[in-house]
Order: C-alpha cells, then sequence, then structure tokens
C-alpha cells in the first residue's frame, strides 16, 4: 500500500495533502513541512501502571485540602511572581528567547529547592558534562540533584517513577517525543501529546513539573496554543540580551497574580535577584538633561521606578519617523497627536524616539503623562526640574484621568529622594509630609507646572 504524504504547519497543526506557502489556518508563511503518515494506531499511554487505575469521582466536601501545598522555590522574585511559591502537583510553563537565562534560572531553582526537596533536571538540549560544568559556574552542587539527558517521553517518565521526585524539570518541550507518533520533535503533534503526559502525571502523583518552552521570532511560544491552556501558569522571561537586567512576568497563573513581576540581574556567577527596582533602573540618571522623566507604574502589588527618554529632533525626510523601545508604539503616535492638537505643539515635521532605560516594558496608561512631559522637555530642549516624578492617563481631548494606587506610587518616589510629583486631579491619602503634590487636570497644565 503507498504511503501517504501530508503536510503540517508547525505553528498550529494544520494538515494539507498538498503543500502551500501560506498556512490556509493560521497564515503564517512556510511553516508547512512534509512528513509520512502512518495508519491510525491506538496510542499506547507511558504511565506506569498504577497512574491507569480507576478514578471514580469524589464528593466536593470529601476532598481533603489540609497540609501543606505551597512551597518556596528559594529565590524570592521567582515565588513573588509564582504567587508565594510553587504549588506542589501544578505545572509550569517557562518560556523566553533564547539566551535570556530560562536554563539558568531553573538550575539556580535546584540548588535551593534541593533543601527540602528531591529534584529531577532532565535536558534534551545538553550533555551530562555540559551540564555539570555549567553548575560549577552557578556553584550548584546537592546530594538530592538527579540530572538525566533524555528525549524519549516514555523513558523520562519511566525513570521519574523510579525516581519518585518531588520537582521535575524538562528543558526543553520541544525536544521531547513519542516514539508512537510519525511527526518530528518540536511539532504540534509531539508537543500536545507529550504536555499531556506531563500533565497527567502532575496531577496524578503530585510532582512540581517546570517545562521549558523556546518562542518563536514573534515572541510567542512555538507550538500549538493549547500548551498554554494545559499549564497552571506560563511565565515569561523577558529583557534584552545585552543589558544586565531579566524580568519574570506571569501571563498565566491559577493560583495567584497575573500582575507581579520579578527583577534580575544577569552576572557572572548566575543571576542574581534585584530587592530594589527602582533604585537599579534609576542608577545613572542624568541631571539637567532634557528630554528625560521618572515615571512610577505599578506591576502587580509594587510601585516601580523607571527613566522615560525622548528624543524629538526636525525630520529630514517628507514622513517623519517613530520609533518606541519599552512603550506601546501605537500609544506614543496617539499621545503625539494630542500633543499637537490639544497642546498646540507642530510636532508633525519631527522625527519621536522613545524610550524606557534599563530595557524595561512599561504597559500601564499611568505612563502616559511622563511620556508627554519627555516628548515636550525634548521638543522645548529645556530639562525638567531635579526631583520630579509624574503619572496619570491621558485622555483624548487632553484630560488627565485618574489612575490607581496613587500614594503607594508617592511613597516610593519620596523614599528614593523625589519631592515634586505632577499627578491628576485626584484624592490619595498618606501622602508623605516633605513631598510636593502638583494636581493638574489637563495637559497643558502639567506641561505650564514644569516646563
Amino acid at each position: 500500500m503507498k504511503q501517504k504524504t501530508l503536510f503540517l504547519c508547525s505553528d498550529c497543526g494544520y494538515e494539507s495533502p498538498k503543500w502551500y506557502g501560506k498556512c490556509p489556518s493560521c497564515g503564517a508563511w512556510n511553516t508547512l513541512s512534509e512528513y509520512k503518515a502512518q495508519p491510525e494506531t491506538r496510542a499506547r499511554s507511558v504511565l506506569p501502571s498504577e497512574g491507569r487505575t480507576r478514578i471514580r469521582p469524589v464528593r466536593m466536601d470529601e476532598i481533603q485540602t489540609s497540609g501543606e501545598i505551597r512551597f518556596g522555590s528559594g529565590i524570592g522574585e521567582l515565588d513573588r511572581v509564582l504567587g508565594g511559591g510553587a504549588v506542589r502537583g501544578s505545572f509550569v510553563l517557562v518560556g523566553g528567547e533564547p539566551g535570556i537565562g530560562k536554563s539558568t534560572l531553573l538550575l539556580q531553582m535546584c540548588q535551593e529547592m534541593c533543601r527540602t526537596a528531591k529534584v529531577l533536571y532532565v535536558s534534551g538540549e545538553e550533555s551530562l558534562r555540559q551540564i555539570r560544568l555549567r553548575a560549577q559556574r552557578l556553584q550548584v552542587s546537592s546530594q538530592d540533584l538527579y540530572v538525566l539527558a533524555e528525549t524519549d517521553m516514555e523513558q523520562i517518565l519511566a525513570e521519574t517513577d523510579a525516581l519518585a521526585p518531588d520537582v521535575l524539570i524538562v528543558d526543553s518541550i520541544q525536544t521531547a517525543y513519542r516514539r508512537e507518533l510519525p511527526s518530528a520533535p518540536g511539532g504540534p503533534t509531539q508537543i500536545k501529546e507529550c504536555a499531556m503526559l506531563l500533565m497527567q502525571y502532575a496531577k496524578r502523583r503530585g510532582v512540581t513539573i517546570f517545562l521549558v518552552g523556546h518562542v518563536n521570532k514573534e515572541g510567542t511560544l512555538a507550538g500549538p496554543k493549547i500548551l498554554e491552556h494545559m499549564v497552571d501558569c506560563v511565565l515569561y522571561f523577558e529583557g534584552e540580551q545585552t543589558g544586565p537586567f531579566r524580568c519574570l512576568r506571569a501571563a498565566k497563573n491559577r493560583y495567584g497574580s497575573t500582575n507581579e513581576i520579578g527583577v534580575f540581574e544577569m552576572s557572572d556567577h548566575g543571576l542574581l535577584e534585584v530587592q530594589n527596582p527602582s533604585a537599579a533602573m534609576l542608577a545613572g540618571h542624568p541631571a539637567g538633561a532634557a528630554g528625560n522623566c521618572i515615571a512610577c507604574a505599578m506591576e502587580g502589588t509594587r510601585p516601580l521606578l523607571a527613566e522615560v527618554q525622548a528624543l524629538v529632533a526636525k525630520s529630514v525626510f517628507g514622513t517623519p519617523r517613530r520609533t518606541a523601545a519599552g512603550v506601546d508604539y501605537n500609544r506614543m503616535v496617539l499621545l503625539l497627536a494630542i500633543l499637537e492638537k490639544r497642546a498646540g505643539l507642530f510636532l508633525a515635521g519631527s522625527d519621536a524616539y522613545v524610550n524606557v532605560v534599563g530595557g524595561m516594558r512599561l504597559d500601564e496608561p499611568a505612563i502616559d503623562l511622563p511620556m508627554v512631559l519627555a516628548l515636550v522637555s525634548s521638543f522645548r530642549d529645556k530639562p525638567l526640574p531635579e526631583g520630579v516624578m509624574s503619572f496619570g492617563e491621558v485622555g483624548l481631548t487632553g484630560e488627565l484621568r485618574a489612575v490607581s494606587c496613587a500614594a503607594q506610587r508617592i511613597s516610593e518616589a519620596y523614599r528614593l529622594g523625589f519631592h515634586t510629583c505632577i499627578m491628576p486631579d485626584q484624592p490619595a491619602d498618606g501622602i508623605p509630609p516633605g513631598m510636593h503634590v502638583v494636581r493638574v487636570k489637563t495637559i497643558a497644565q502639567a506641561i505650564a507646572a514644569v516646563l
């Protein structure tokens, strides 16, 4: 019998009998790859026999919830993002660009977790010798840390069941495969099936599993979207590879908030926790320079001060250039239009560049006012007074709208030495006595107050 040939999209899993340059399902280009379809056979489970016993429904009030279900990872910034620590039996996915530090973070986590738990680190990308060399550089060594270099999912689960660890780390899911499936490792079918087996193992055995996932060129996790639905927590490790700071964000968390972030600094000996990210971000802040303003954004329960820089220069081309780094590009273009319409600044003939120092990305509406003040400061080539910070959302009519946690933002700025705050006209309790607060209703009033 002639073997059937199919083409599979590596992004969405769409199957087609012939090749297309553009996937008819997701619209991605050059993602259809050829593979030989085999007759369908019943997939054999690789879970141990104990995991395949009959499970009966249990009444809700009979479910036991006593006992410690959450334990610390030993890394404070990671515990903050997880919601207070890892949950036993949870399934956590850690994604990020190549070389950003995902494996480094998890290996350092092993060192701390091994004080109270047994950990199995499975790597499909490095040999045992490579892992040992990296562990020596990071000073990671423990009697309860076990390492396995394997990509066969059946073998991985067999060794895990024999060792019975408390924590399992798989680096990465794109390298794991099942022998029963005809597709190559890293394909949507392989990723989905391997992730499903790991999820079942985590829930039935109470093992906490950390999974490393690669990202594609668009910055999203490679593989089928169902992978993010399977896991309990999706963490993104972000940052500029040329910069020292890394941010850990939760895109999904069934056991905690998705607004918290963890800040790390990459050093020669691994990742270091940044206990005071505001002070680290403001280090090297230039005095008396036009085009910069201090903003205060809320990342979960933590107020974070960052420096927003802007450069407005006369354009030499017919169409001015706009560039944004660390802020939303469309939001920056909108603020430029508001400045031209409501503040009377002619910016249509000028290039505009906005950057957040330190590689941070701020998406909160409260950074609208700092962006406006930085742009006007650069346009007029006039620096803001020293010790001034601001926050506030800007509306399309040029009005300033209230934002949350105003008192926390002001207190954090006062602690770091700022004495003047430009903010919307809103109530704020608990303002430090030495803080001078200027409440304004429009961007024109905010500009007049400092420039």
